[in-house]
């Protein structure tokens, strides 16, 4: 029966060039700690209850309310974009309008 290789000695990652991509790593680090921990039954009560709290229907709902929360922000976001260009639009085709029939731009029209 074949072997695999020892995995007990440290993990060597390279340093991201990011903030962003370094947090990522120290995270992906903490997260194989605490699971290397819950598997030789080391793990400390706050890590237990992390976990089994990520595992509640309240925090479910709660991560879809949040992605529900940013989907509006987004579409709340287009429209308000929309808007403006669709006033611009607008703007353009009233003086298209007044031009067409021979206003000028400062002139009001008894339309």
């Amino acid at each position: 029966m074949k072997q695999r290789p020892s995995t007990a000695g440290p993990r060597q990652d390279r340093i991201a060039s990011t903030r962003e991509a370094r947090e990522q790593q120290m995270i992906a680090k903490a997260e194989r700690l605490a699971e290397k921990k819950l598997e030789d039954g080391t793990a400390s009560p706050q890590i237990i209850v992390h976990y089994l709290r990520l595992a509640t229907e309240k925090e479910r709902l709660d991560r879809e309310a949040l992605k529900a929360d940013v989907a509006l922000k987004e579409a709340k976001i287009e429209a308000l974009q929309s808007a403006v260009k669709i006033e611009a639009l607008y703007e353009d085709a009233m003086k298209m309008f007044r031009k067409y029939h021979g206003e000028e731009d400062g002139e009001v029209s008894d339309l």
